[in-house]
């Protein structure tokens, strides 16, 4: 029997700009709701009929503020998913949200039409902070809006950066400890980072201010592992903590390398051996769904040599690693032609990554030690060379 189906749908709209992301072009004041309701449910209906016979494990709404969404569309996109596909007895449903007022407003009418996880980015827990990374609300309001989730969805996630500027480890645990103390089973901890395009990219080179170095950062991760395990919610994917049970379906299923459809401007899927890419400019998006019925960009068949490496690359960020006999059997490749065995026994050696040996070739999975260096470690550990393009 397949593994169930994941199924990721992209809102595409943002309601104000933020200084880094590089999806600001997506910012409108209005939006025709029922024509994108249409337009979302014709591209959920053609990959419907490209994987008929699988059963959805989970959906994911994001994009830019997914939790505008009118209530109606996310319930009539909820309904013709389960029409379409059928659903796993458990399945999840999560939508990303602002913790705003506004949005939080619509939770209890989202918790009614399906949704039944949310993750909120409150980003920081000071408002200072919160202005410096361009975000609307305040601390008293995401908080407000974090309490209206929990009250109405069955689990909840909270988002945090950290690694700021001028950050010190005393207060970061500090607000660490407070985020904690929210009772959420579900963290996501991400270190800034400065994304080419965007405005802080900008910022820093005007000298407008620094981040802060990597030595100052690589003790903030530490610290947070530390307190993370400490708390009982341990990390199980290098930016990701849950209590055991609660980590993401639906994120599991990316890292894993199971089969997911995208649906929606600028969406990813990865199906049957294809990779699947829509029109990330919404006109254009609702363009090719007038011309084809769909939103597809492009859909390219990947050789098993490319699956292996976007396998391994996704796997290694988990702490569970990746059984290499499995993915050797699944693509039909050696185990010695997946990974480089002896840069796996020297990162062993120094303690970065733990490997079952040869000539089982068992799993191998990165370390908390070398999981600061893993964009480092991976290209040593992976031996796979991406086929030349066409």
């Amino acid at each position: 029997m397949s593994r169930p189906l994941a199924l990721y749908i992209h809102w595409p709209f943002c309601v104000s700009k933020c200084p880094y992301c590089d999806f600001n072009s997506h910012v409108r004041e209005s939006v025709d709701q029922a024509a994108w309701r249409e337009a979302l449910l014709a591209d959920l209906a053609h990959e419907a009929r490209l994987t008929h016979g699988r059963r959805l494990g989970s959906i994911f709404f994001g994009g830019g503020t997914p939790s505008l969404m009118p209530p109606e569309t996310a319930a009539a996109l909820i309904a013709a998913a389960e029409r379409h596909w059928g659903f796993a007895n458990d399945i999840e449903i999560t939508l990303e949200a602002n913790p705003s007022s506004v949005e939080a407003a619509r939770f209890a009418e989202l918790a009614a039409a399906g949704v039944n996880r949310v993750s909120l980015g409150l980003q920081a827990l000071d408002d200072e902070t919160l202005g410096f990374l361009g975000r609307a609300h305040r601390v008293d309001e995401s908080l407000a809006a974090l309490d209206t989730a929990q009250r109405h969805f069955d689990r909840a996630s909270i988002d945090l950066i950290y690694a700021r500027p001028g950050q010190t480890a005393e207060a970061w645990d500090a607000e660490l400890a407070r985020a904690i103390g929210f009772g959420t089973t579900h963290l996501s901890l991400y270190q800034l980072t400065i994304e080419p395009g965007t405005r802080f990219a900008t910022d820093v080179a005007k000298s407008q201010w620094a981040p802060l170095d990597d030595d100052a950062a690589a003790d903030l991760y530490e610290l947070t592992q530390a307190r993370m395990e400490a708390t009982g919610l341990p990390a199980y994917e290098i930016s990701n903590h849950a209590a055991p049970g609660q980590e993401s379906r639906h994120n599991l299923a990316y890292w894993r390398y199971q089969d997911y459809v995208g649906v929606g401007p600028g969406a990813h899927g990865r199906r049957t051996g294809m990779a699947t890419q829509r029109h990330r400019k919404p006109e254009n998006f609702l363009t090719a769904i007038g011309r084809n019925g769909h939103g597809l960009q492009s859909e390219t068949r990947l050789d098993a040599a490319t699956q292996a490496m976007e396998a391994l690359l996704m796997g290694l960020r988990l702490r569970e690693g990746v059984d290499i006999t499995a993915l050797s059997k699944r693509f039909g490749m050696a185990a010695d032609d997946l990974v480089d065995w002896a840069a796996v026994e020297k990162l062993e050696g120094l303690g970065f990554v733990a490997a079952s040996p040869l000539p089982h070739a068992g799993r191998i999975s990165v370390t908390p030690k070398g999981f600061p260096l893993l964009d480092a470690i991976l290209p040593q550990i992976v031996a796979i060379e991406p086929a030349p393009a066409a």
